[in-house]
């Protein structure tokens, strides 16, 4: 009776962790939807070769044995320039039956014959494709299988941020929904009631909040699945057909015991009996007497569980940064890493909240009696201070950590490359033809070269495949870039050697390493010159010898002194493609950062700051219900209604304040660790801090916490 009367008189303070579990079981729910609707993507129907029983396709794999364990393995990778269906097969495969051909180059071509027959023509020169295999020979094959990937990297990072704000902020806030009540407990156990009967009710109370928060968050989930499709769609993430199944269809059609729903349930359930167990157990220990004391004045707010944990979690989170400083730095620059890695300073930020914030609310020196009870009062209400800082430093944190590591990595990569460009003019595009400087007015230099890969097998178990550029003149390239060599002469450069960065594994000049080039031939080159391994786009060099199956796709010139720059364009102009100077190449090549990139992280940024919103305001609504009679004495000593209000209004703001601070100091260590890592790798450094996404997360924690702590004062 006791446990549905308290459920009844406390459905207010309640609500907040309502809506905070239902939320976060509908973002893990959403995102897990669309991962999983990537996961299973319907197989598409073929468009090429349609009428066509069998589709013979050249081969456009590399395969290499490794090592795997103590036996042998294999292990494939896309060539750079897969293999045409040679003229020798193509009479052979029309001793069988009628070809099918679509106008474009030899990559494929239908055959209407019994496919073992085909087989056994083909006999592993070629890829034979049946059924729904046959799309594979299709255009879109390959950018829809890109763009799955896009989005199952989009939706796995989203999913893990979405996850840990969720799993932070409503644990937070249900551990101060039972902080609130410590009054109550202590008025339970002077009438008599057991620690466990204490213990119980909070556990009874969660369990039903949580049951309930969680249905209503997987329903919710349901909904937002099909609407993050869209956007996805819509941004032009995913592939046009991507879709997730609508609300209604998931829920009515057994969809609701798939994994997206049953982790985001769990979680939730999870979650809110976490935050409200170690309360509880706090509570329940606690003797009567001093329960009361502890409800009058903030005491004890940093167990040493908590100091443990969070200590344990700071030195996880700078040992894991360090040690990634110094056995792999490029591994900092990855999307992957930048976004997971601040987490753990977050949540240690966090767990040492309380201890925190009192010597950073006291730093503050506000005038007046209003500024000064302002201060008095956040110090002194640690927890309530501690609850609203919370989800302020996880957005803040979250918004100076992805985008300042994202800006700050695309901006060393714009660097980077200002640095190596010693052209003044290039042409770019498909089916160049390549150029001597005399045909050039003007010209000093002129370096033609094309796009390839060159395939190595490290440590005997992994094929690593390394983009690179096939050059027809190695001392134009010289002339026409300043790579960053810190080992032998790329003029040296020639149809027997490479030109490899520090992260081969051989490369010291005049070794030999043995290579499988971008049409899968095997070749064993020399070492000519090793490049500074960068921000990651130092690739390897080869010439045209080496990778004679790709086409010119760029013509760099260098012009000389009093040249004139537009005869010279007009010139090169005849070699195809577009012309551009070597500032807008710059400017289009390498932005600031990536645009689809941005929309994800500012995708991520919105979840997080909509969750901090309505964590502020359902935590000061909470708090704001049990400060009437605070409040009362307040006027009673001589505050106008007006005084109150700023009271109010100044709390809320300190503590957005607070919370805003050690999400920057977390933001700072992270950049640190990031340009440690750019420094480390001799590229660019230069620490980029997104001010104005990090003012508008405050701004709106600000607009929300004040509004919030007002809307309750009737005083």
């Amino acid at each position: 009776m006791i446990f549905l009367a308290s459920l009844r008189a406390r459905w207010t303070s309640l609500l907040g962790a309502f809506v905070a579990v239902a939320l976060g079981v509908g973002l893990i729910a959403s995102m897990g939807l669309g991962l999983d609707a990537s996961l299973r993507a319907p197989v598409r129907e073929p468009e090429r070769f349609a009428a066509s029983d069998v589709v013979v396709m050249g081969r456009d794999t590399l395969t290499v044995p490794v090592r795997r364990g103590s036996g042998v393995g294999h292990v494939s990778k896309p060539l750079a320039h897969p293999h045409p269906v040679d003229t020798g097969l193509l009479r052979e495969l029309r001793r069988l039956g009628p070809l099918r051909f679509d106008g474009r180059e030899r990559d494929a071509v239908g055959v209407d014959a019994p496919a073992r027959d085909v087989r056994a023509v083909v006999d592993g020169r070629a890829r034979v494709l049946t059924g729904a295999d046959r799309r594979l020979a299709d255009p879109g094959a390959a950018r829809d299988a890109e763009a799955l990937v896009a989005v199952n990297a989009f939706l796995g990072t989203a999913g893990g941020v979405a996850a840990f704000v969720s799993v932070f902020v409503t644990a937070s806030t249900f551990a101060f929904v039972v902080a609130l009540r410590r009054r109550e407990f202590g008025l339970l156990r002077m009438a008599g009631a057991t620690p466990g009967q204490v213990r119980r009710q909070l556990i009874g109370e969660a369990l039903t909040v949580g049951v309930a928060a969680s249905a209503a968050g997987c329903a919710l989930g349901a909904r937002g699945g099909s609407l993050l499709a869209d956007a996805l769609v819509g941004a032009e993430v995913a592939p046009p057909w991507f879709a997730v199944t609508g609300a209604s269809a998931a829920l009515t059609s057994g969809a609701w015991l798939t994994w997206p729903f049953q982790l985001a349930f769990w979680t939730g359930l999870l979650v809110a009996l976490a935050g409200a167990w170690a309360a509880a157990r706090r509570a329940g220990r606690v003797p009567a007497a001093e329960a009361m004391r502890d409800a009058s004045v903030d005491s004890g707010v940093m167990p040493w569980s908590r100091r443990i944990v969070g200590a344990a979690l700071l030195a996880c989170g700078l040992g894991l940064l360090l040690h990634t400083l110094a056995t792999d730095p490029s591994a900092l620059l990855k999307r992957k890493t930048y976004t997971t890695q601040p987490m753990l300073l977050v949540t240690a930020a966090a767990a040492f909240a309380p201890l925190l914030v009192r010597p950073v609310v006291r730093a503050f020196r506000l005038p007046g009696a209003v500024g000064l009870l302002v201060r008095e009062n956040s110090a002194a209400s640690v927890r309530r201070t501690a609850a609203v800082a919370a989800p302020v430093l996880v957005t803040v944190a979250l918004a100076g950590s992805l985008l300042g590591s994202a800006q700050t990595v695309s901006g060393a990569k714009a660097a980077e490359a200002r640095e190596q460009v010693a052209f003044d003019l290039v042409a770019a595009g498909d089916g160049l033809r390549p150029l001597d400087r005399r045909e050039v007015p003007g010209a000093a230099a002129v370096s033609a070269s094309a796009a390839t890969a060159v395939f190595v097998r490290e440590e005997g178990s992994a094929l690593v495949r390394s983009d690179a550029r096939a050059v027809r003149d190695p001392a134009a390239l010289a002339a026409t870039s300043r790579l960053p060599v810190v080992a032998g002469d790329v003029r040296n450069l020639d149809d027997r050697s490479i030109v490899v960065n520090e992260e081969w594994e051989k490369r010291r000049v005049g070794e030999h390493v043995d290579v499988w080039l971008g049409d899968g031939r095997r070749a064993r080159l020399r070492v000519a010159a090793v490049l500074a391994r960068g921000t990651g786009d130092n690739g390897a060099y080869v010439t045209s010898a080496n990778a004679p199956a790709a086409g010119v796709d760029r013509v760099d010139v260098r012009l000389a002194a009093g040249a004139d720059a537009p005869r010279a364009a007009a010139a090169l102009a005849r070699a195809g493609g577009e012309v551009r100077t070597a500032e807008r190449w710059l400017a289009e090549n390498h932005p600031h950062i990536e645009a689809r990139t941005r929309l994800g992280l500012l995708m991520l940024l919105g979840i997080s700051l909509l969750y901090t919103a309505i964590s502020l305001a359902s935590t000061l609504l909470m708090a704001g219900s049990v400060r009437d009679a605070e409040l009362r004495s307040l006027r009673l000593a001589g505050a106008t209604r007006r005084q109150v209000r700023l009271v109010l209004a100044g709390e809320a703001l300190v503590a957005v304040a607070a919370g805003a601070l050690l999400g920057l100091a977390v933001t700072a260590v992270g950049l640190a660790g990031l340009a440690a890592g750019l420094a480390s790798l001799s590229a660019p450094v230069g620490v980029a801090v997104p001010w104005a996404e990090v003012g508008v997360c405050v701004g709106g924690c600000a607009v929300v916490a004040v509004g919030a702590a007002l809307a309750r004062r009737r005083a």
